[in-house]
């Protein structure tokens, strides 16, 4: 049987990982998201989507400071 995910169960999947990653595997993961987002990678077309992710995640992790 092939079993097909939802975009939000897709999303809560990736958010988890991201959330279990360490700093430098966040962005390592990121790094290569931007490559292959640049490349226009066939059979990556969310590639953008993960990498707003990860940014997101960068963002929680390491809030700017208000002044």
């Amino acid at each position: 049987m092939i079993g097909f995910e939802s975009e939000e169960v897709q999303l809560r999947k990736l958010r988890g990982r991201l959330r279990a990653m360490s700093d430098a595997e966040l962005i390592r993961f990121g790094k290569a998201l931007r490559r292959l987002a640049n490349e226009r990678v066939s059979g990556v077309p969310d590639s953008i989507d993960r990498l707003e992710e990860v940014r997101t995640e960068w963002r929680r992790r390491h809030p700017v400071a208000s002044k």
